[in-house]
């Protein structure tokens, strides 16, 4: 059985969101849809949910028909038994923390739910807040909260939009084990939309990148972030290295390209035209001083200090090597290395940690 997805829904700006996929669910799967704003991910999700309605298409799940423009069948919300977390987490206001994580569990007798209720109180880290109206809460424990009443029920999609935006990082990594405890524990199958790039490298089975309606690339996050099929997806996935190049040569399975005024070895299949992209994510890039370390690198690149630039507890070091090559490293590294402006350095990247991108 699988969840088919194929429908068209108009997005602001002319822009349509054109979503076409297929999940299966025999087994538990975290799909991570990542993209900028306006992308149609919101959209996406609301339009799975039942509370808007495609322009024309399928929403299938398993057997059961969600939505079909054609037959003009479309589910309500309380028929697709989804569990729902939107960005606002709206709570019910007159309703304290216990009674809104048990809103869902009505079904339940009473001790089943005072239970459950306990459980996710405990799981969450809101004891002491039982008793507590929204209003009387921080962002973060409201958006706890919430995420709470959407798991409890124990749907069959649960669908979460930004879940752990309002959260410490220390609360974010606790409760994002936890859902993914919860998927695995239900062997229930969870869309999450999320802008931040450890969401998504750590939580999700599955990397979906949107931009502009389209589904620009699928699979799985490691592949993506280090493998963007297109320029757009890596300015999306965050590369911070997307250089324009020509192959020149290429033997067995090395390939040379020129960079600007230098040259990259890389592996894989070459580029079927000359001309090129090559991406390599800043972390990929490892700066040396003194004499060359033994390596499997292939690329050893002598340049130039131009500019550091903080970012958080880790600095971006942009050196001149024929061409601008961005590294990120840690603010020790720096001491250590004695980086400044100006300085001399070498910067090493392994042959695979270059990935060619078909010139647009």
């Amino acid at each position: 059985m699988d969840l088919i997805v194929d429908f068209r829904y108009p997005l602001p700006k002319g822009a349509d969101l054109q979503a076409r996929f297929s999940i299966p669910l025999e087994h538990p799967r975290i799909v991570v849809l990542f993209g900028p704003s306006g992308s149609g991910k919101s959209t996406l999700l609301h339009c799975l949910a039942g509370l808007l309605q495609p322009e024309r298409g399928v929403i299938r799940y398993g057997e059961t028909v969600w939505f079909d423009a054609d037959r003009q069948i479309a589910l309500p919300p309380q028929r697709r038994s989804v569990g729902l977390l939107f960005q606002d987490y709206p709570l019910f206001p007159h309703l304290t923390v216990r009674e809104n994580i048990g809103y869902g569990l009505r079904r339940l007798n009473r001790a089943e739910s005072e239970a459950a209720v306990r459980g996710w109180i405990d799981r969450f880290h809101l004891t002491g807040k039982e008793d507590r109206f929204p209003q009387a809460l921080s962002g973060g424990e409201q958006q706890r909260v919430a995420l709470a009443r959407a798991l409890a029920p124990k749907p069959r999609l649960l669908l979460l939009d930004e879940p752990f935006s309002a959260l410490d990082l220390r609360t974010r990594a606790l409760i994002r084990g936890e859902v993914r405890k919860w998927v695995q524990e239900n062997r229930a199958v969870a869309l999450v939309v999320t802008h931040d790039i450890v969401d998504a490298m750590t939580l999700g089975e599955e990397l979906m990148i949107l931009s502009e309606g389209a589904i620009l690339q699928q699979g799985l996050p490691l592949e993506v972030f280090s493998r963007p099929a297109s320029p757009e997806v890596a300015k999306i996935v965050g590369v911070e290295n997307l250089l324009p190049a020509q192959r020149i040569d290429s033997e067995d399975d090395r390939v040379i390209v020129d960079v600007g005024k230098g040259r990259l070895i890389t592996v894989g299949e070459p580029p079927r035209t000359g001309r090129c992209f090559v991406s390599i994510r800043a972390e990929e890039v490892i700066l040396e001083r003194g004499q060359a370390a033994q390596s499997s690198a292939r690329n050893r690149l002598l340049g130039f200090v131009q500019e550091l630039i903080p970012v958080g507890a880790q600095i971006r070091v942009v050196v001149d090597c024929g061409f601008p090559l961005t590294a990120l490293v840690t603010r020790q590294a720096v001491e250590e290395l004695s980086l400044r402006p100006g300085a001399e350095i070498t910067a090493v990247i392994k042959a695979s940690s270059v990935h060619f991108i078909p010139m647009e």
